[in-house]
């Protein structure tokens, strides 16, 4: 079932820099290793409501009304704006030892969450890339799909992570210089709202 094209694409699908991506390695260069893991928990849980859409049917409901998809494209556009204002007005320093309580956790675990959540795309990318790795005539083909999913996201979640520790690894370089912060944080803003320009102007 788990064939080498599905484990290929999917890694491929996975390594593209995306929202998530985006926000794991800004994540790992201001928060820290720690803060990067929970974002990595919280774009590869993000992944679930598509699933659940796609077994439902969902995303075949979804991809045929407009009005369901442009609701959902303009949340996320809505929220990658949303955080770029954020990341570019946000003046605090970058630190070498992060600090987080549970509720700082939960809050980078949700707007993780959220990122993927409100991304139409990824709904219609499970209903057309996933079914075709079902094998023909399987007596279980939702039992597969759950598998196939399974493996997609701790393809994600390893991928993620290992996102946040390399972004983690250039953390003491930018700290000791303001400016290259500086400009880490515009590079981010502009790439949060890149990411939902081109969001807004997709089609399904």
């Amino acid at each position: 079932m788990f064939t080498t094209g599905f484990l290929v694409t999917s890694l491929v699908v996975v390594l593209i820099p995306g929202t998530g991506v985006v926000f794991t390695v800004s994540t790992g260069l201001t928060q820290g290793r720690r803060a990067s893991f929970f974002a990595s928990v919280g774009c590869t849980l993000g992944i679930v409501p598509h699933l659940v859409a796609t077994v439902l049917g969902l995303a075949a409901i979804m991809h045929a009304s407009a009005l369901a998809f442009q609701v959902l494209k303009y949340a996320g556009v809505a929220y990658l704006f949303y955080l770029a204002i954020a990341t570019w007005r946000d003046r605090s320093a970058f630190t070498v030892q992060s600090a987080q309580g549970r509720r700082s956790a939960l809050s980078l675990v949700v707007k993780a969450f959220l990122l993927n959540i409100l991304n139409p795309k990824l709904t219609i990318f499970f209903l057309a890339f996933l079914p075709q790795f079902v094998r023909p005539g399987a007596t279980a083909p939702l039992v597969q799909l759950l598998e196939l999913s399974g493996v997609f996201m701790a393809m994600t979640f390893g991928v993620f992570v290992a996102y946040g520790l390399l972004a983690h690894a250039f953390r003491t370089a930018v700290i000791e210089s303001p400016r290259v912060q500086a400009w880490l944080r515009r590079g981010f803003a502009g790439a949060f709202a890149g990411l939902g320009a081109q969001l807004a102007m997709s089609e399904r």
